[in-house]
Formats: structure tokens, sequence, C-alpha cells
């Protein structure tokens, strides 16, 4: 007997790009002091004022059945988070709650694409990007960008790959990049997507960690409403990673199309989880940008301590809990410079390669350690790869 050819499909048959992650869990498990930059996940934990939302609405039996696309009040709240922001009329009919923001990505390609359609996303990117859009049964087509233009997609880029294309994908603020699109970079996007019929799939998970300019949805652009699907979640904004709460927001159609794949998936988000979303949301802005505060903080460090680094060149850190460093000057590649980092320094990072080969000869860096060790780990990192100079 063997297995379905689509896990074959869905991993294109490559390692996933978690190597250095899994070997600094390990050596962690094993008791090694390690200053661990790899993963988005915030040192602060859930606030606990949810936790006793979420624990209040279980004791009050809110454990059962909870199929379709979410609770009303929670999709209202979400539609008027969503309105208030963007402009755009949002009702509880566009929503759909899902089981996290992977899940939002994972089944709004499923409702969008066939099996041997082409489906386009941006290098760098996201480690499960590629591998969403291949468990389709689709093709998935990366658009490349450069690091000499803080890695902004190009609507020429996306035109040259975009022929017979049905779907692209895109994410800002950016992980791992960094980057926060801008507003040319988006009507950019958005004459590409219309001149060649495409659906647009925007990751909006980090929109409340903005550090330079502002967070534009390209659902407020012109023309851009019918044809756009927003993926969102509570994970980066509100702490609450491991709830697995996230939403769509698109056209009726998908929404309904999306509902009917969940009842034969997930079942639905667990009540007494999205009752603690719904109180959270209604924390405000305030709440939201007390849990981005460290991540601005870390950044204005890594300003500080990179300042005039000959070995490092800081791809402008615009939004979210990463930097992007490009450490090619020194001649390794960011897979070699990571693991002898881990080897030689206890500091672990991602290397770009493993987001894609637009980020070849980088580093992604999480900023996700307490201000004094992240700030440690940074000046190591920099002397390192002072050493390393030719």
């Amino acid at each position: 007997m063997k297995l379905a050819n689509r896990i074959d499909h869905m991993t294109g048959g490559t390692p996933d790009g978690w190597e250095i992650y899994y070997r600094t869990r390990d050596m962690i498990a094993a008791g090694e002091k390690i200053l661990n930059l790899t993963i988005g996940e915030h040192d602060v934990k859930t606030d606990r004022a949810i936790l006793d939302a979420m624990h209040g609405s279980a004791v009050r039996g809110n454990t059962g059945y909870s199929f379709g696309e979410g609770n009303v009040a929670l999709r209202e709240e979400i539609a008027g988070r969503v309105a208030a922001r963007t402009g755009v009329p949002t009702t509880a009919q566009n929503v759909m709650v899902t089981t996290g923001g992977q899940a939002a990505l994972f089944t709004s390609h499923m409702v969008l694409l066939d099996a041997g359609d082409r489906a386009l996303f941006c290098d760098p990117y996201y480690t499960t990007y590629p591998g969403t859009i291949r468990a389709t049964g689709a093709v998935a087509v990366a658009v490349p960008t450069r690091s000499s233009e803080d890695f902004q997609p190009q609507e020429a880029a996306i035109s040259s790959v975009a022929q017979g294309a049905k779907t692209l994908l895109i994410n800002t603020p950016n992980n791992p990049t960094g980057t926060v699109y801008s507003r040319q970079t988006l009507e950019g996007i958005a004459r590409a997507v219309k001149a060649h019929d495409l659906w647009l799939i925007s990751d909006e998970v980090y929109d409340t960690q903005v550090w330079d300019g502002e967070h534009l949805s390209p659902r407020t652009l012109p023309g851009m409403a019918e044809r756009t699907v927003v993926v969102g979640s509570m994970s980066k904004s509100h702490a609450m990673t491991g709830s697995r709460l996230g939403w769509v927001i698109a056209p009726e159609p998908v929404i309904r199309a999306i509902a009917a794949l969940a009842t034969n998936m997930t079942y639905g988000v667990p009540a007494f989880i999205q009752d603690a979303a719904l109180f959270a949301l209604r924390r405000g802005e305030g709440f939201e940008a007390e849990v981005a505060a460290p991540f601005r903080r870390r950044r204005e460090i890594a300003a500080r301590v990179l300042k005039g680094a000959n070995a490092i060149r800081v791809i402008p850190a615009q939004g979210a809990m990463y930097l992007m460093l490009d450490i090619r000057a020194t001649g390794l590649s960011g897979k070699e410079f990571a693991v002898r980092l881990l080897e030689e320094e206890r500091i672990a990072v991602m290397p770009g390669e493993s987001f894609g080969q637009s980020a070849a000869g980088h580093l992604r860096v999480a900023m996700t350690i307490d201000d004094e060790r992240f700030e440690e780990a940074l000046t190591r990192l920099a002397a390192f790869a002072e050493r390393l100079l030719p």
C-alpha cells in the first residue's frame, strides 16, 4: 500500500526550511543556553484577562459544536474593525472565522484553485505558502523580489509570470522581511491583478505592527474589494498564537464556499475561544499597541546596535516582528552563516534561504526575546559577521 501523491506534491520533495529551528529546539531541550531568534512567537504570553474570559466561557458551557461561519457577534466585531480601519463597507456576511491564519490561507486557496491551476506568491515568503498552494493540486509560482528594492514586489515581475494564473498571494507587513508595501507597490499589484484577472489573497496578520508609514489593505483600492480575500488573525495582534483563531474577509460567495469546506474539515472554532477573541478585540487599539510595543522598541535597539556595521546591511524594518539582514559581504550563504553562528556563538537565526531564493545571503532575525538578551545577541552577531569579512 502507498500514501496519496498529494503529500509529495504539497511538500515538493524538499525540506520545510525549519532545519535550524528544529536543531535549536533540540539543543535547548538538551539544556544548552541558546539565544533563540528563530520563531515569531511573543515572549509575553496571552494576557490573563483574555484567558479568564476563555475559561469563564468554557465553564458556562460553551463547549459544544460550533460549525458554520462563526459566532455572529464575533463576526460583526471583526467586520466593524475592518470597516473602521479601511473605510470599505464590511458586514458579518463577509467574515468567516477559521482555526488560525494558516487555516484561513489554506481554505482560501482551496475554494479559489483547481488542480493544475497556476497560483502566484511573492519570494521571500512565509514557509507554508508554497505547500499551502500545492495542497490544492495547483502549481505554485514564485514572483521574485529584490533586496536592493527592499523586497517590494514589482508590477512587471508579477505580469511576467501571470499568464494563465488564477491567484496571487501577498503579505504586508511582511514576514520574513519586515517590509511594509507602499501605496505605489500596492497600486502596481492591483493593476497587475486586474490586467490578468487574478484573485488577490492578502495576508494581513501583522497589520497592527507597523513602525514606518501605514498599513494599506489592497481591498481599499478601486475595483479591488470584489477580487480580494483578506486573511487576519488574533495570533500576532493579541499574542494568541496557540488559541488558533483567524478569519477571512471576502465577497459573500467566497465566504459561503469556505464555510462549506470548513464543515467537512474542522467543524468550526471552539465557542469559548471565539468568546475570548471577542473579549480581546473589544479591548481596542490601545491594547493592540501594548502587544506590539516590544517589537517597536527592539527595532530601535537593532538600529542602534547595527549602525555603521560593515558586514551587515539592514533591510528597513518597517513592520512585523522581524529584521532581515543582508550578510552577503561575508561571502557566506545565509544557511552557512546561520549554522556557524549557532555552533560558534550559540545564537539561532533563520537563514534567508528558508524563505526563498530572493532572500539568499540574508538572515531573518525574530525580535522575540527580552531587550537585554536581544541587544546581546545582535551585538555578538554583528561582531561575528565583522570577523568573517574577507
